[in-house]
């Protein structure tokens, strides 16, 4: 029943529901940011396996401090921090252990 009347409503619903779920996905992403001091417990673990843990461990630090985030495990799974996957190198080479 509603005519061309309704249409600015929905227009203006639709931009304010865009603007909510905008600022909650901020907020959850915030969330999931470490603080500077739980960088070094989630380093040494992802860094444990591998034989070369100094460089490990200074560059996994580098990369917590600038993206506030380590990706869980051992190694890979670099796709649940997009800022820890996408810093490269000047050869293009992944940054982050």
């Amino acid at each position: 029943m509603a005519g061309a009347g309704g249409r600015p409503y929905t227009a203006l619903f639709f931009a304010l529901f865009l603007i909510l779920f905008i600022s909650f996905a901020d907020v959850a992403q915030a969330k999931n940011r470490l603080r500077p001091g739980e960088c070094k417990p989630r380093c040494t673990y992802r860094c444990s396996a591998t034989s070369h843990k100094k460089p490990c461990m200074f560059f996994c630090l580098k990369c917590c401090a600038k993206c506030r985030c380590v990706p869980p495990g051992l190694y890979g799974n670099k796709q649940k921090c997009s800022c820890y996957n996408n810093w490269k190198t000047k050869e293009g080479k992944p940054k982050c252990p």
